[in-house]
């Protein structure tokens, strides 16, 4: 029996703008999709934990640029 992998969801983090997101869908395998709930990215779980790592990264350096 062969194992396929399955395609996660992640709910986009508040504070991520149209550009980010841009990037971060050209960066990493993953794609958008508008949910019931609002925009996810839908990928491989490896994929979205690194697309999620580097919004995060993004905001958080934003942020400090603000103080």
């Amino acid at each position: 029996m062969e194992y396929e992998e399955k395609d996660f969801e992640l709910k986009i983090p508040n504070g991520v703008g149209e550009q980010m997101l841009a990037h971060t869908i050209e960066k990493f395998d993953v794609k958008l999709e508008h949910g019931e709930y609002g925009p996810k990215l839908i990928g491989k779980e490896e994929e979205l934990l690194k697309a999620h790592e580097y919004m995060i990264e993004v905001i958080q350096k934003r942020l400090k640029e603000l103080e």
